[in-house]
């Protein structure tokens, strides 16, 4: 008789977590994105979901997440290759690191005084003369302030990446003639993908469902799909509209994760 390897006990515990935790409360919003704010079953909520309003939510979820991915990965992946040189790097990721262990509110309050119009950004303003400016409550604020909280995310994972690259490439690159630029376009880049669709993934998923600093940072003026998921379950008490809406927000962020996966490569 065939006996059960033991180390299967061991994903008992892993299953369970799994199943009470991840597929239990998205089967539940599945089961009242079907129901009207009566509790009546219905379809009108993803016949609702197609309207211009929140399709129009839709986009600018999807755009401002873009925007506070594009500049994080910007930054981050000048910084992260930077670290990689610097004597100390695990010190200074350390420090980078640091900020994401504040909590979030607190972050976002900071900047509202950093932002006000007393405050430290309009203060350096007036050094050179100018006059001080509506930075708080603008677009620019509210992706500041994002790719700020972000920014730790998506470096750290570029900087594993460069970490774990075989420097006897770059070696090999460069004797066989190949520009600094050209070692980086055909080397590193390809060696670091990875990294960067890991740090893609964790950086535009939570920024697409952002609604604290929309509501904080940008005085609700940037609208996105998470604003709206608050507003029906908090405000209108439409749990089935806020269901509908967190369902095809699930959908996006499986989407995109099946597109940023990371696949094997054969050498």
């Amino acid at each position: 008789m065939r006996q059960k390897k033991p180390g299967k006990i061991f994903l008992v515990p892993y299953v369970v977590w799994i199943a009470i935790f991840v597929v239990a409360p998205i089967v539940l919003v599945l089961y009242y994105s079907f129901l009207d704010i009566d509790g009546n079953f219905t379809l009108s909520n993803y016949v609702n979901f197609f309207t211009p309003v929140y399709l129009k939510m839709t986009f600018s979820s999807f755009y401002y997440a873009f925007l506070i991915t594009l500049f994080c990965l910007l930054i981050a992946y000048p910084t992260a290759y930077l670290l990689t040189k610097l004597k100390h790097s695990r010190l200074w990721l350390m420090l980078i690191i640091l900020p994401t262990w504040i909590n979030l509110l607190l972050k976002a309050y900071a900047f509202i005084g950093i932002f006000g119009t007393y405050g430290a950004a309009n203060a350096f303003l007036q050094v050179f003369g100018i006059e001080p400016k509506q930075i708080l409550f603008t677009d620019f604020s509210f992706i500041f302030v994002a790719v700020y909280i972000f920014i730790p995310f998506m470096i750290l994972p570029i900087y594993n990446a460069l970490e774990k690259m075989n420097p006897t490439l770059l070696d090999a690159s460069r004797d066989l003639g190949a520009s600094s630029l050209r070692t980086f376009q055909k080397v590193i880049v390809p060696l670091t993908l990875d990294g960067v669709k890991s740090g893609v993934q964790v950086v535009f998923i939570p920024a697409l469902s952002l609604f604290m600093l929309t509501r904080l940072i940008a005085g609700n003026r940037v609208i996105t799909l998470g604003t709206a998921i608050e507003q029906h379950f908090l405000v209108t008490q439409d749990w089935g509209m806020g269901a509908t809406i967190a369902v095809f927000l699930i959908l996006a962020m499986a989407i995109i994760m099946f597109v940023t996966k990371n696949r094997k490569r054969g050498y």
